[in-house]
């Protein structure tokens, strides 16, 4: 069990820094990992807070940038996040 769940983890850690690469908001990234990876809400919370701590001054700038970048739409974002499902789950099984 412990092997699987620390790899779920690195998973939800991997598709969050993916949110982030598309400027997403931390309530984005719960909202899209919920609906496109079935990833609960609370997991993606946890992880994104545990990024927090272990990267300060990456976050601050991140959030302090966000409100300056333009956003994807909707249907970007879904197709973006589609994408790196499949992508992700295809590296998972090398």
């Amino acid at each position: 069990m412990g092997d699987s769940s620390a790899s779920y983890i690195h998973m939800v850690q991997h598709l969050i820094e993916k949110c982030l690469i598309f400027h997403m908001s931390k309530e984005e990234c719960m909202e899209a990992l919920s609906k496109h990876a079935n990833i609960t809400p609370v997991i993606t919370s946890t992880v994104w807070n545990e990024l927090e701590k272990e990267n300060k001054e990456f976050f601050e700038a991140y959030s302090q940038s966000q409100s300056k970048q333009d956003r994807m739409s909707e249907e970007e974002t879904s197709q973006m996040i589609q994408k790196m499902i499949s992508d992700s789950s295809k590296n998972s099984d090398e």
